[in-house]
């Protein structure tokens, strides 16, 4: 039996899961990550907590599969994207802790850089908007506060990457400093037309080149384990964002495809093909995962690929402030339970924008508001009002999406397939299609986010000869059909933006 092993690298978690070539769960292990807040907005991570969790899960999975590295025929590497590290080139340490993308403390950067009119450019250019979510500003920050940074980033002694490439110095004792296209193509300094590093962002944000990692297709030779790690050497085949990553995880492999994961935050793509289109809808562009050449082929990869994307910053996160900030409920899984307790949510809408609102709103002013409260409203009514959020920002999404892709040319999305830990919300699910009108599909495997990674890893390290044959391993496990009528989902949003507005200080 053939084994390919997945790190997934998340914002509250670090996970390891072995597959097996049918793209089955064998074994998996998992460990929360702290989260820091050192003041309101601020969010962060310690780098040494990342990789000490990351490793141990990698150790815990191979140990209950009850296989070793010489099972494994390649890992794969999926990560949070956008959080930015820092790090000492000898020592291996870093020099602060990481900042998570959901950290907001460059936004005076970034509304200067907007004031400046420099987004146009960066949009063109990266696909993205100026926004503090994205890495380059958070590094710039790290230059500019963090004491003797500058200076020994001038002198090429310190390394900056996204989680994959810390991850993958770590395991590799420190040889490699690479990155893959599309963890790349979310830091604000990727020419995604050139696949290439942009000289002329980084002399606007004054960050040095030789900070930069490597970049490589997602699905090729990023080095192999340091053999004490695992007990052998390990190739490391895949690497890919997890927003990506997911949508190769799903299948989606062809333009107008589209998948939605509900994470922390919830991230909807689209799948655009060789087509970089930019968005009149408050959406981004973004690189897709990329397959390296076959071995001998001179050149670039074989077509650069895209994706349209929107991210809502505040997607599960909304069910761990229940628990954690509300204490309405003692674990995440009583939501559910809660909110089924009540027919509706009594005319309750809660707009979850704790740090902003992303797309395709981009009102980083937002704070989350509560509305629509009576007499009679409960916390169950809340509960429920919370958890129709996730699903009233991700068709927004989805509809500044259909409207994009109609503009192209091209047809609405027909179908959205769904995946990440609150897809498994029956409520949710059945809510999300009547909002949408379009079928809701989840798949048998859930855990499509290291699944891509895996399978990056295989086709790169021989076990699948394509894409093709990934499509035939794709299954439905369950498809949510809309039942509420186009009249009454549309009242609905239109409550929802009356919300939206509500909630925004301008």
């Amino acid at each position: 039996m053939t084994y390919l092993l997945a790190l997934d690298q998340g914002t509250s978690s670090s996970r390891s899961i072995v597959f097996d070539e049918r793209g089955h769960i064998v074994a998996q292990a998992q460990q929360e990550l702290p989260q820091i807040y050192p003041q309101p907005g601020w969010v962060e991570h310690d780098p040494m907590e990342i990789w000490r969790t990351q490793l141990a899960t990698a150790r815990q999975a191979l140990a209950q599969a009850k296989i070793g590295p010489a099972d494994v025929r390649a890992l794969g590497i999926t990560n949070q994207r956008e959080t930015t590290v820092l790090w000492n080139r000898r020592t291996g340490q870093p020099v602060h802790h990481a900042i998570v993308w959901q950290d907001r403390r460059a936004e005076p950067l970034c509304a200067e850089l907007r004031e400046q009119g420099h987004e146009p450019m960066i949009q063109e250019r990266t696909g993205l908007r100026i926004d503090a979510y994205f890495s380059a500003t958070k590094l710039r920050w790290l230059l500019d506060h963090v004491p003797g940074a500058r200076a020994a980033a001038e002198a090429g002694e310190l390394a900056f990457g996204t989680v994959d490439s810390w991850l993958i110095w770590q395991l590799t004792g420190g040889k490699v400093h690479v990155t893959d296209v599309s963890n790349a193509a979310r830091t604000m300094l990727f020419d995604v037309h050139a696949n290439d590093w942009d000289d002329d962002l980084l002399a606007l944000l004054r960050i040095p080149r030789a900070l930069l990692p490597r970049v490589q297709p997602s699905a090729s030779d990023f080095g192999a384990t340091d053999a004490a790690l695992l007990g052998g050497a390990i190739p490391i085949g895949g690497v890919a964002g997890d927003q990506q990553s997911a949508l190769f995880g799903q299948a989606c492999f062809t333009a107008g495809m589209a998948k939605n994961t509900y994470g922390t935050g919830c991230f909807m793509l689209m799948h655009t093909g060789g087509n970089f289109q930019t968005s009149r809808n408050g959406l981004l562009t973004t690189s897709a995962a990329q397959i390296a050449p076959p071995s001998g082929t001179a050149g670039a990869p074989a077509g650069v690929q895209y994706a349209m994307e929107g991210s809502v910053f505040v997607g599960g996160a909304v069910v761990q402030w229940l628990r954690d900030g509300l204490r309405a409920i003692s674990s995440s899984n009583e939501v559910q339970s809660l909110a089924e307790s009540v027919p509706d949510s009594g005319g309750v809408m809660m707009v979850p924008a704790f740090t902003g609102l992303g797309a395709p709103y981009w009102k980083p002013e937002a704070r989350g508001t509560i509305t629509g409260l009576t007499r009679g409203t409960t916390i169950a009514h809340i509960a429920r009002a919370s958890l129709e959020s996730i699903a009233y920002q991700s068709a927004a999404l989805l509809q500044a999406m259909s409207r994009d892709a109609v503009a192209a040319g091209g047809a609405p999305v027909s179908e959205l397939r769904v995946d990440g830990g609150a897809c498994v919300n029956d409520l949710l699910m059945q809510f999300q299609a009547d909002l949408l009108g379009i079928p809701v599909v989840r798949p048998a495997v859930i855990e499509t986010t290291a699944l891509g990674a895996a399978y990056l890893a295989g086709l790169s390290s021989g076990v699948y000869a394509g894409t093709e044959a990934l499509s035939s391993l794709w299954r439905a496990e369950r498809r949510f059909l809309p039942t509420l009528s186009s009249h009454r989902a549309q009242e609905c949003m239109a409550r929802w933006e009356h919300a939206v507005r509500q909630a925004s200080l301008d």
